[in-house]
């Protein structure tokens, strides 16, 4: 193990979860912050930390050389980047191998084919992986945008070949939608990713999310089953199950396989994901793209399998070897997740940072949460929303829904307005507990006034 002292260019829940795992493994920590985050949690946990810059992301947790220098200057070996930020950045992977650390993740390279959307799918296509029908690369004009959708049919879906979060999505009924919803497409990714590259893809009707968490040594790789993340709101993912519903063996496998193929086909090394879209009216699972870090929902693999992603990854990136065979890894029972945001939603999910008041947060056998939170804490105003996960495990589906909500009752997070009254109305939904969900069902049930102070309390 090649690691002593792990750089964690990171902030919120995810840092806590590293700095918990690197510790466990007897590695010196080393907490990133910015002026903003000097009192999180992680900080107070770390072995040491270090402030990266103001409080504004792109002058501290984005900018790729003041976090490579700061890591530099605290004689770290290695550098975690935990998901969002520079998680995905092949320039910051770059840069971090050259300054002489180790990334924890995959290769710069890996990273840069994975993380364009057009070259992923050619790896995919490759690899023997199922894509979903469309262009074969970028689309430079609109003449060739025309000539693929109509081929493969209306709805197309056009999307931005780089970044993710659903910015740079359109769908278009018409060529006429085609024609105005492409350039706005175009625009969107530019501002959002520095590259306006689009291609087009054939929009799959009611398609749930379904992903397979995979580990790899860059030669080697295994899967840990997959998850359920068809719960979506404005394509964020809100509630994430594992295993997913009501999927045949035989498609789980081929799914699971299917990943493993191509994490060793790209060489991939560390944890990742690679995420299809499920057509479940004609069993059919295909390709979109593949997260190169850990995910959001990396807990609910961790409580069906018993290992700690976060952990492995490091031993992997520090020189270790895969250390588990796809034979060792079983799955037991049902795990579900459902994100904590500082958000209002009975008032259109308004941001709502502030300072915790009174915190109870029941973690006992087959309950877990994984947060930043303190009494007395002042959630900046800066950051994502996220404020922690709340993660349940069961022996079957209805009971991990039936243990979700009585765990969702005794949450209780003074002094700010958060989602649980969301997931509780959820979890008493008889769509979403009879599996009747896919990845437009939720905007729809939020606008038809399911979400109320009577099916979800208060915030």
């Amino acid at each position: 193990m090649s690691i002593q002292r792990l750089f964690i260019a990171n902030r919120g829940e995810i840092a806590v979860r590293i700095v918990r795992a690197a510790q466990s493994l007897g590695i010196h920590t080393i907490q990133a912050h910015s002026e903003a985050d000097a009192d999180m949690l992680a900080v107070r946990m770390a072995d040491e930390a270090v402030c990266i810059g103001p409080a504004q992301a792109s002058k501290s947790y984005l900018d790729v050389d003041a976090v490579v220098k700061a890591a530099k200057d605290a004689g770290a070996d290695a550098v975690h980047p935990g998901y969002g930020f520079l998680a995905e950045s092949p320039r910051f992977a770059r840069a971090v191998t050259d300054a002489g650390m180790i990334f924890v993740g995959p290769s710069a390279d890996t990273i840069q084919s994975m993380g364009d959307k057009v070259s992923a799918r050619q790896a995919a296509e490759t690899a023997g992986v199922p894509v979903v029908p469309g262009s074969d690369g970028r689309v430079n004009d609109m003449d060739t945008a025309a000539e693929i959708a109509q081929r493969i049919g209306y709805p197309v879906m056009i999307k931005a070949s780089a970044g993710g979060g659903g910015r740079g999505i359109r769908i278009a009924e018409t060529p006429e939608e085609l024609a105005k919803f492409a350039p706005q497409a175009r625009q969107e990714a530019e501002a959002a990713f520095g590259d306006g590259g689009i291609y087009i893809e054939k929009v799959i009707r009611e398609p749930r999310h379904i992903e397979v968490q995979i580990l790899g040594d860059g030669t080697r790789a295994v899967h840990c089953f997959e998850r359920e993340c068809s719960l979506q709101r404005r394509r964020q993912k809100v509630w994430e199950e594992a295993p997913a519903f009501g999927l045949p063996e035989a498609t789980r496998t081929a799914m699971c396989d299917s990943a493993v193929d191509l994490a060793e086909a790209v060489e991939y090394r560390g944890a990742g994901t690679v995420e299809y879209l499920y057509d479940a009216r004609a069993d059919k699972f295909y390709f979109i793209e593949m997260n190169t870090r850990i995910q959001v929902e990396h807990p609910v693999s961790e409580m069906i399998t018993g290992l700690d992603l976060v952990a492995l990854m490091i031993r992997i990136c520090g020189g270790e070897d895969l250390p588990v065979t796809q034979d060792e890894i079983k799955l037991n029972g049902h795990a579900i997740e459902v994100r904590l945001n500082a958000e209002d939603p009975h008032k259109k999910f308004m941001p709502f940072p502030g300072v915790v008041g009174s915190l109870d947060l029941p973690e006992s056998d087959g309950i877990r949460v994984d947060h930043f939170l303190y009494e007395g804490y002042q959630i900046p105003p800066f950051y994502d929303s996220l404020i922690g996960k709340l993660i349940v495990h069961a022996q079957n589906r209805e009971a991990a829904i039936d243990k979700m909500a009585g765990a969702l009752d005794a949450v209780k997070i003074d002094g700010l307005k958060t989602t649980i009254p969301l997931h509780k109305a959820l979890a008493t939904s008889p769509d979403v507990r009879a599996g009747r969900i896919h990845t437009q069902w939720l905007e729809p049930w939020l606008e038809a006034g399911n979400l109320t102070p009577e099916t979800g309390g208060a915030s």
